[in-house]
């Protein structure tokens, strides 16, 4: 049987992001075509590979199969035409990248670092900051952003998600005592985030029911950073990325609250300018930095 490796690619897509929409942002195309595609690929292979639902898309027990044996293979197949590629020429030029202080110094540096030294010609600025840059008028190539993305005309390619985690000092809980259900957050101090759109209300998923919750905040910050150092000096509760949280929480700095509940999960975006085509040193780094967020998650 002749395959199409293109609708193998698509289908990997799929079934590693659950969903058609974030497959096609991966592959810069359309929705209609991954799923003209898969279905295609499913009329060859004479298989149902992929369950769809109202909110996700997760392989079936042939689809599962299917991407254990040729999802590895399909990486170190495009691992070995990225290394060709780049014996064949080598970036060079200058790359503007911004991103918010904290996500930049944790784990964005990291991503820079390792891009730096597969392309030394290249000239690279990290500009760290917490304003939304103007990327058009700062001369800007990529801005890495958390959260969630206003509607605009730049373009923006969805890398990644990160979950939110209700966190405290152990001193505060010790304090005010346990925390045991999302209501009870309404009694507590909570530290806000004024970045965000409502900053005071969140709503709560939990096994068998949804909370809306208003919470009383005595204390603001417009830094996720100095968020963080609030709740670690014993100021309140908050909610924190969890790829922020996850070190203080192992060290014992933070305490996790109702880890059966969850927020509203978070996107982790490169965004960059309008054009036509982009540039071989920006789809360079996106995708050098999709690999490194797909490493830390694992």
């Amino acid at each position: 049987m002749t395959m199409d490796l293109n609708r193998l690619r698509m289908f990997v897509a799929v079934a590693e992001t659950g969903s058609f929409t974030a497959a096609a942002q991966r592959l810069s195309t359309t929705k209609a075509m991954v799923s003209q595609q898969v279905k295609r690929l499913e009329t060859e292979l004479g298989v149902t590979l992929l369950s769809r639902t109202t909110r996700r898309v997760v392989p079936t027990e042939a689809g599962a199969d299917l991407l254990t044996e040729c999802a590895p293979l399909l990486r170190q197949a495009e691992e070995a035409l990225a290394r060709a590629a780049r014996t064949r020429h080598e970036l060079r030029g200058t790359l503007r990248l911004t991103a918010p202080v904290d996500f930049a110094t944790t784990v964005v540096a990291p991503a820079v670092a390792a891009f730096s030294r597969a392309h030394p010609q290249m000239q690279i600025e990290l500009i760290a900051t917490d304003e939304v840059v103007d990327l058009v008028a700062g001369g800007i190539d990529v801005a890495l952003r958390m959260g969630w993305l206003k509607d605009s005309s730049l373009r923006a390619t969805r890398l990644g998600e990160f979950q939110q985690w209700v966190v405290c000092s152990p001193t505060y809980l010790a304090e005010t005592g346990p925390i045991l259900q999302p209501e009870d957050l309404a009694q507590r101090r909570w530290i806000a985030l004024s970045l965000l759109r409502s900053p005071l209300s969140w709503r709560f998923e939990g096994p068998h029911r949804t909370v809306e919750v208003r919470m009383r905040a005595p204390l603001r910050t417009d830094s996720p950073q100095a968020l963080a150092a609030l709740a670690r000096g014993g100021a309140g509760v908050s909610a924190v990325a969890d790829i922020a949280a996850r070190e203080d929480v192992a060290a014992g700095r933070l305490v996790r609250l109702l880890p059966e509940w969850t927020l509203p999960a978070g996107g982790i975006h490169a965004v960059y300018p309008p054009g036509r085509h982009t540039p071989e040193k920006t789809h360079a780094f996106i995708e050098l930095f999709r690999q490194h967020l797909e490493n830390a998650a694992r």
